[in-house]
């Protein structure tokens, strides 16, 4: 039996506070078990979902309001998190290379997609969303791993969030594009430009004026306030951000991810870091719960959707691993890229809910983009684990070590 709890009702604080409980308990246990054989806590996480959701115990419903709400709150501030880790030097230092990386990292698995379900007879329509589902990173779980791992600082962790969160700015651009033509809309280049140059735009413009507002009011903040003020205050802000990136036409979590990468080379980034991490204990998991609610595997018994399922699966890992190889002057380890860059987690599912919402993909199409989905979000962290193992950092200290980096002068 689902529990759906609709918001109106007189009951539905106790039902969440219930659905709450079961959830984060059993984040805890599974994500510990997967720990003991030596994976991930997100892999843990996923699959809790997978266990409450539509496939097993059918505890909770996906696509119930407050799951949803929780779950987005989570990955805020799980980016926020990541963006407070994150050096704009270092970042800026791999631009090339992971402009290089999230460029070929769409356009790659975008034309295999295509050509396959074009192979397996599906319509030109239904084959570009399918192709477009293919395109998007999860930045949330590949970044979380790397926290775990305590390898935020390595280089090519460096690649991979840089090229995620570009890859995650156009996505949103092929997702306002895909939805443009699955509701029978005209697309110009005009409309095309001004969606990509409103989502980069933002970025830029939040970091740059970010770097000049916020240090002096935080710093009168330390002043006047008590410390612990800070960590709230901070998260406000990442909050705020988030919320101005969406109305600018980016996404939440890009902002987010904006407003931490502003914080981190002031004096108080570690104050508010200890704070949020402490919020993002209950909420994190959450997201990842809702992840792998969302996976019905019951839907995978049809011969014909496991055969889409899984040749989408092999182009979608190819498609990534290409893109991680892309920047042949890059001497960092392109695999850890490639790898790193394979998970379509939430991305790739607001893809396939998209095109099913809209009609041009029937039940079976969609369930083999959930495949794809499915398998690609829990491929990427025990590979992740395998090629990098853990550092001798704690993951929310903000250092780590470093590989070296070398790109074209």
């Amino acid at each position: 039996m689902m529990l759906a709890v609709p918001s109106p009702a007189a009951d539905a604080v106790p039902a969440v506070l219930l659905a709450l409980a079961v959830v984060l308990v059993t984040a805890k246990l599974v994500g510990e078990l997967a720990e003991r054989i030596h994976q991930p806590a997100v892999v843990g996480e996923l699959l809790a979902g997978v266990l409450l959701g539509p496939s097993l115990f059918g505890f909770l419903d996906p696509a119930a309001s407050w799951l949803h709400l929780f779950g987005e709150i989570g990955v805020v501030i799980l980016l926020f998190q990541i963006g407070l880790e994150t050096d704009l030097k270092r970042l800026l230092g791999v631009g090339g290379v992971a402009l290089t990386v999230a460029v070929v990292g769409v356009a790659v698995p975008f034309a295999l997609g295509y050509g396959v379900c074009r192979m397996m007879g599906l319509p030109n329509l239904e084959s570009v969303v399918a192709g477009a589902a293919l395109t998007a990173t999860s930045v949330g779980i590949t970044a979380r791993v790397l926290s775990d791992l305590g390898r935020l600082q390595d280089a090519e962790s460096q690649v991979v969030l840089g090229a995620a969160v570009i890859d995650d700015v156009i996505g949103l651009v092929i997702l306002a594009v895909v939805s443009r033509v699955v509701g029978g809309g005209t697309i110009t280049a005009g409309n095309v430009a001004l969606t990509t140059g409103a989502a980069f735009g933002f970025v830029v413009a939040a970091i740059v004026v970010g770097r000049l507002v916020v240090p002096p009011i935080f710093r009168l903040l330390a002043r006047i306030g008590r410390p612990e003020s800070l960590a709230p205050m901070g998260l406000a802000v990442g909050f705020l951000v988030a919320v101005l990136a969406h109305a600018a036409g980016s996404a939440l979590i890009v902002g987010a991810f904006a407003a931490g990468v502003v914080f981190q080379p002031t004096e108080h980034a570690h104050a508010i870091e200890r704070g949020v991490t402490r919020l993002g204990h209950f909420f994190v998991p959450i997201f990842f719960v809702s992840v792998g609610a969302a996976v019905d595997v019951r839907t995978l018994a049809d011969g014909r959707v496991l055969a889409i399922g899984g040749l989408l699966i092999v182009v979608a890992v190819l498609g990534k691993l290409v893109a991680g190889f892309a920047p042949v002057w890059f001497r960092g380890r392109k695999l850890v890229v490639g790898v790193g860059m394979i998970p379509r987690g939430e991305v790739g599912l607001i893809f396939a809910q998209t095109g099913l919402t809209a009609g041009v993909l029937d039940g079976g199409l969609f369930a083999s983009v959930t495949a794809m989905v499915l398998v690609t979000t829990f491929l990427a962290p025990p590979a992740l684990k395998a090629l990098l193992g853990r550092s001798g950092v704690q993951p929310t200290s903000g250092a780590g070590g470093s590989a070296e980096l070398v790109t074209e002068a």
